[in-house]
């Protein structure tokens, strides 16, 4: 866990980033993670299919924790477990 994510993290609102550079920025964004290091990002609806994503590429390497559940904005914090 990254427990000083409050301060030192990255935020990607996805909102702001064209549909189809948001998956290689957040997969990019997630490899250049060191172990217990995180980042977060916010969108305008689940990223579930996402998690399907990172479950099928990272298995057992990452957390998923949603911090905002909607309905109009989602915040999501993915920690790299291990590098």
């Amino acid at each position: 866990m990254c427990s000083d994510c409050q301060t030192t993290d990255t935020v990607i609102d996805v909102r702001q980033i064209a549909p189809r550079m948001r998956h290689p920025l957040i997969f990019s964004t997630f490899e250049n993670l060191g172990g217990g290091e995180c980042f977060r990002i916010v969108n305008d609806h689940d990223p579930k299919p996402l998690f399907y994503q990172f479950s099928a590429e990272y298995p057992g390497i990452f957390e998923w924790t949603y911090e905002q559940n909607g309905p109009d904005v989602w915040q999501v914090r993915i920690d790299r477990l291990v590098a």
